[in-house]
């Protein structure tokens, strides 16, 4: 049982340390990196709306203008990561 407890504990030391790293590295940025993760997380958070609303879609018309709305944040997406 102490044996599981020890594992637990040392799981949650990693996580944290990640945590940690990350916030450095986030700190670490440029404006201009900074702006462009928050584009990168808008776009993404739009790229899940747009994906859950087209497994709702039912008219045609719509579904394909959800599809056209995807590729073109995929587009912009791929464009960002180019500029990293």
């Amino acid at each position: 049982m102490a044996r599981g407890w020890e594992s637990k504990s040392v799981e949650d030391q990693i996580g944290a340390a990640e945590a940690k790293k990350e916030l450095r590295n986030k700190q670490e940025l440029t404006e201009d990196q900074k702006e462009l993760q928050r584009r990168k997380d808008a776009l993404k958070l739009e790229r899940l709306r747009i994906i859950r609303e087209m497994e709702r879609a039912y008219r045609r018309r719509h579904l394909v203008m959800l599809e056209r709305s995807l590729n073109y944040i995929d587009s912009e997406l791929e464009r960002l990561e180019r500029l990293v």
